[in-house]
């Protein structure tokens, strides 16, 4: 578990300083997220990008457990 916390930690480091690269990739603006923009309201709906980083994830994680 110690080991575990230690390497996400690391991850999420690692994407916070990375962030101004990460930005302009086309993950958030992808076809089929859901965009509603009102007068004062504005309703963001990332399905596509929520289904895509899910299906990655869950590759990542059936990879490093099968080992």
């Amino acid at each position: 578990m110690q080991r575990l916390l230690i390497i996400l930690g690391i991850v999420l480091l690692l994407a916070g300083l990375a962030w101004p690269w990460l930005s302009r990739l086309p993950f958030g603006r992808l076809p089929g997220d859901i965009i509603i923009e009102r007068e004062n309201f504005r309703l963001y709906f990332p399905l596509t990008t929520g289904l895509l980083v899910s299906l990655l994830l869950s590759l990542l994680l059936w990879w490093w457990f099968r080992k």
